[in-house]
């Protein structure tokens, strides 16, 4: 009998703890290119329309062009190609948390930081037609006339 009570109390405060843990906050869902994609079961957090710059990928890469900065020191090459920030696209279209994935250079990680405070509101990303943040990879060109590929998402509910 002594058995059996002390199972039970064992089991009783086993639960008792798993009942006081702290369930985790979403995080953002990431988008890659080509990940886009209607799904049988999509997660709750998983937009159906991917978010959008004003104007597209060609206005985007216009506003890059328009504001950065290169550096005019005499003597000093900065290298080209692309900086990779990621950055989370708010409900209200604000982009936030950037941060260098992939960088160039000290000065030109900088400025592509720089830039991006710039940056007008998106529109945000959908789920069910209500807007949800979203994690986005953003490549941000210096010294090529690279045309940024942004995804098109098709809205999935009406």
């Amino acid at each position: 009998m002594k058995h059996l009570f002390f199972m039970l109390l064992l089991v009783a405060c086993g639960r008792l703890a798993q009942a006081q843990q702290p369930t985790p906050a979403k995080q953002p869902t990431e988008l890659k290119a080509g990940r886009m994609q209607a799904q049988a079961r999509p997660a709750a957090n998983r937009p159906d329309v991917a978010p959008q710059f004003s104007g597209g990928a060609a206005a985007l890469g216009a506003f890059f062009q328009e504001n950065i900065k290169y550096s005019e020191a005499p003597g000093v090459s900065s290298p080209t190609g692309n900086v990779v920030v990621t950055a989370t696209i708010e409900a209200d279209g604000r982009l936030t948390n950037p941060v260098v994935a992939q960088s160039l250079s000290a000065a030109q990680d900088a400025e592509a930081l720089r830039v991006l405070a710039l940056l007008p509101p998106w529109k945000p990303a959908t789920r069910k037609g209500q807007p949800v943040p979203v994690q986005i990879s953003l490549p941000v060109p210096f010294g090529n006339a690279q045309i940024l590929k942004v995804e098109q998402g098709k809205t999935k509910y009406q």
